[in-house]
């Protein structure tokens, strides 16, 4: 099957990436894949390190007659047999280039991530019209895709994105090598998160809740990895603020700044926390399940999708600090418990969320388009 993939975007973060992976997968699964991408973009660059063929355009504009003149005259003499965006921005210059030079072939569009803005006038039910399947990542982005763009049920499918159970399973990783990184010792209970450094994250809520519990629990200790996003410093500094006025946690906690091995920090960790208040699924959630990891995450939106409550997770209330140091004083007391919740977690990771299974599921859906 050949694809022409598509993610027109100058970031890298979790859309991105996760569009670089898919890629590799098709690949992987024997499929020829181009990916459409903006030129010098970090998803080209990525891309190539890859090993995917690129096919790059220098704009992103949501209106640009010469690129999808451009676009239009590629796609129709490269024989491809499927399109699949992973933003729904780039159905601009998708749909007007398919319709100018009379393309039949189906178009898949993957949403990412919710919108509050109302998409059922003209313009967007001709743009959605053309879609052949959305698929949305979770059950609230599908009903946020039902309140806001002119698709009907029947033109909807949930795919949950996939995590790469074998890179990220407990058994690849010498505990005792990865904590010994950051000075750990065999007795000392390590609660981590790892995310961009933003306010919906809920970094702040997780250093609170630490802040109440403390005093009586010295073996406790916090790993935080990953940056702040542009414009989101304050925020991190915020974070770092909250932190110093606490000596006992302050010298307790190890930033690590962005890190592409984020296998080796799960495998640090006792307790994985996933204090999110709006996450649209929740990748790093899964990876830290998939590692083994007892997890705590919070009762929201996409999360619900992943977690079960005192089966794989313990759920707190969604920005309830309270009921978080709560949730973390009972997996730091019971290291039976954190141990059952790891293993459940890590049977779910492998049996719904396994990367090779969302992409048969996809291939599943191609093919049927295709038909």
């Amino acid at each position: 099957m050949k694809i022409l993939y598509s993610c027109l975007s100058h970031s890298w973060g979790g859309m991105e990436i996760y569009t670089v992976i898919s890629c590799t997968e098709l690949i992987r699964s024997g499929h020829d894949v181009v990916l459409l991408c903006l030129h010098n973009s970090s998803m080209h660059r990525n891309a190539l390190k890859k090993g995917v063929t690129v096919h790059s355009i220098k704009s992103d504009r949501y209106f640009r007659p010469v690129e999808i003149l451009r676009l239009g005259s590629f796609i129709n003499k490269s024989g491809f047999d499927l399109l699949h965006t992973q933003y729904s921005k780039d159905l601009w210059l998708l749909v007007p280039a398919l319709s100018l030079f009379g393309i039949p072939q189906p178009l898949v569009l993957t949403k990412q991530l919710g919108s509050f803005i109302i998409k059922k006038d003209k313009l967007h039910q001709y743009l959605y019209g053309r879609v052949s399947k959305a698929l949305a990542i979770s059950t609230v982005i599908r009903n946020n895709l039902l309140d806001t763009c002119p698709l009907t049920s029947d033109k909807i499918e949930i795919v949950f994105n996939g995590v790469d159970t074998d890179r990220f399973s407990p058994e690849k990783f010498v505990r005792s090598k990865c904590r010994a990184e950051f000075g750990y010792s065999s007795t000392d209970i390590v609660v981590g998160l790892v995310g961009r450094f933003s306010p919906g994250k809920g970094h702040k809520d997780l250093i609170e809740a630490l802040l109440k519990i403390i005093d009586n629990y010295p073996a406790i200790k916090v790993l935080l990895t990953g940056e702040a996003s542009y414009g989101e410093s304050n925020y991190a500094d915020e974070v770092l603020d909250l932190i110093k006025s606490s000596k006992k946690l302050a010298d307790k906690v190890t930033f690590t700044g962005f890190r592409s091995d984020t296998e080796n920090i799960l495998s640090a960790i006792d307790i994985f926390v996933f204090p999110s208040h709006a996450e649209a699924f929740g990748i790093a959630l899964v990876e830290a399940m998939s590692m083994e990891k007892a997890c705590i995450c919070s009762d929201t939106d996409g999360i619900l999708d992943i977690a079960d409550d005192r089966s794989d997770a313990l759920m707190f209330r969604n920005k309830d600090v309270n009921d978080l140091s709560e949730k973390l004083k009972i997996l730091v007391e019971d290291i039976e418990l954190r141990e059952r919740l790891g293993k459940n977690a890590r049977l779910k990771a492998k049996k719904k969320f396994d990367l090779a299974l969302i992409t048969d599921q996809t291939l599943n859906i191609y093919k049927d388009l295709i038909k």
